[in-house]
């Protein structure tokens, strides 16, 4: 199965719960498909944890939920060993981080040492528990949700952390319309729930798709392109410490993704553009005047696009679509 076929799946199969949100399910394919994790941040009902269940039920992952409280120890995610009486030896008990899925829910009501139980596992694919070291599954995500409107009893992310998911996706309050058919696709199916969802794909799809995104060709124009967009967060006059060498690995990584999933074996600088604030946003610090006037990260973001000039791409056929003639 190729990417873009995975990807029609996944929005098919989940669109008969979800009402729109196609950025956050874009995001998570891409991030399955590059070895990527994704920040969700939203006020309270609009579907955050379920957007991530959706998605793990639909890319037939195992998924795991992990209720972020401040007395949340890190052995609650990564597990530790077990006393049995009966055998008298310790016994392994692997946590909820052994997972493809792990969605940290409320990320940031954890306390910043649990908070880093995480870092290893996002950054190598592995965990220590006391002293072992032992590997994930793979594909593993860790999909986060936060709340941008409640401060009390929370612990703000480091910006180390940050900068390990590769998207922030704002889910925002939905439109009428679509508040509308939420009312009534559930007065209709009023017991529907992620776990009727169908698994549309398997590990062997995710794998094929995977190379189809490795073999995507990426000109030296974009190279440039991504380069240009990087150092203009560094320059911006309101960001005090702008995007990291990682955030130019997850503009080359997500837009050969986002090529692939559109059914391209190239990327073009729109590949790289549409991304650019779920990318920039929440890597960009602020400087003191900007916090404090309340700037929106993401508008900042936005800002720094528009001043960066998009290369000029000569589209061209894929051998795809030429074999098919």
């Amino acid at each position: 199965m190729s990417a873009e076929a995975i990807y029609d799946a996944i929005v098919e199969e989940t669109s008969q719960l979800l009402v729109g949100n196609e950025d956050a399910v874009e995001a998570l394919t891409i991030a399955l498909l590059t070895d990527g994790h994704v920040l969700i941040e939203g006020v309270p009902g609009v579907a955050k944890t379920t957007i991530a269940n959706l998605f793990a039920h639909a890319a037939n992952l195992e998924y795991q939920r992990i209720q972020m409280t401040p007395d949340v120890l890190p052995a609650d995610i990564t597990g530790t060993h077990i006393y049995r009486e009966k055998t008298g030896e310790f016994e392994l008990q692997k946590g909820p981080v052994f997972a493809n899925v792990v969605l940290a829910d409320e990320i940031n009501r954890a306390t910043p040492k649990t908070q880093s139980a995480l870092l290893e596992a996002m950054e190598e694919g592995q965990t220590t528990i006391e002293g072992e070291t032992l590997s994930l599954p793979d594909p593993f995500i860790v999909v986060a949700t936060q709340n941008p409107i409640e401060y009390e009893g929370t612990f703000a992310l480091p910006e180390a952390q940050r900068d390990r998911f590769q998207f922030k996706v704002v889910v925002d309050l939905p439109e009428r319309s679509a508040e509308r058919e939420i009312l009534q696709r559930f007065d209709q199916s009023p017991s529907l729930t992620p776990s009727d969802i169908s698994n549309v794909i398997d590990v062997a799809d995710i794998d094929a798709a995977r190379q189809e995104v490795e073999n995507v060709h990426v000109d030296d124009k974009l190279f440039d392109y991504i380069l240009d967009l990087v150092a203009a967060t560094r320059n911006h006059e309101a960001i005090e410490f702008g995007a990291s060498p990682r955030a130019s690995l997850a503009f080359l990584h997500a837009g050969k993704a986002a090529a692939a999933i559109r059914g391209r074996d190239y990327a073009i600088p729109d590949d790289i553009k549409r991304l650019a604030p779920l990318i920039l946003s929440h890597r960009l610090v602020l400087d003191t005047e900007a916090e404090i006037s309340g700037r929106d990260p993401r508008e900042i973001a936005a800002e720094v696009v528009e001043t960066v000039s998009t290369p000029e791409y000569e589209l061209r056929e894929t051998p795809r679509a030429a074999d098919d003639d």
